[in-house]
C-alpha cells in the first residue's frame, strides 16, 4: 500500500510539473533566493500576471 502512494505521489509531482502547475512555488523560492524588497504577488496576482504575459507574448503558439 506504502509503495502504490509512493507511485501516486510521483505520478502527481510529474504531472504538475509537465502542466505548468508547480510555478507559483518555483516564483516564491525564486523570490525568496533573491532577496527582494517587495512582498511576492499573491497566487491569484501571479497566475492573472503569467496569463497577461503569455497573451502580450505568444512566443511559437500557434494562436
Amino acid at each position: 500500500m506504502n509503495k502504490i502512494k509512493e507511485i501516486i505521489s510521483a505520478i502527481e509531482w510529474f504531472t504538475s510539473g509537465m502542466l505548468g502547475g508547480d510555478k507559483y512555488q518555483k516564483y516564491l523560492a525564486h523570490h525568496r533566493q533573491t532577496g527582494c524588497d517587495h512582498a511576492p504577488m499573491s497566487e491569484r496576482e501571479f497566475w492573472r500576471d503569467y496569463h497577461r504575459r503569455l497573451d502580450e507574448n505568444p512566443g511559437a503558439r500557434c494562436c
